[in-house]
């Protein structure tokens, strides 16, 4: 489990460095389904379906990953 951990912890270093270096995605935030509301003085922005996206793909990887295992 603390190997696990470690890489884990590892490829989300790589991930950050990755996306704060490199060039962004952009359709990325701005998909169908993502809230953004913008009035004067305040924004609010909830990515509803990017968090989707982003759980849906977390969850194959690790299914594949524990498939092998």
């Amino acid at each position: 489990m603390s190997t696990l951990l470690i890489v884990f912890g590892f490829l989300c270093i790589v991930l950050g460095l990755i996306c704060s270096l490199g060039s962004p995605i952009p359709w990325l935030g701005r998909l169908p389904g993502d809230i953004h509301i913008v009035r004067p003085g305040y924004s609010i922005y909830v990515p509803l379906t990017t968090s989707l996206l982003i759980s849906v793909v977390v969850s194959m990887l690790l299914s594949f990953f524990r498939a092998f295992r």
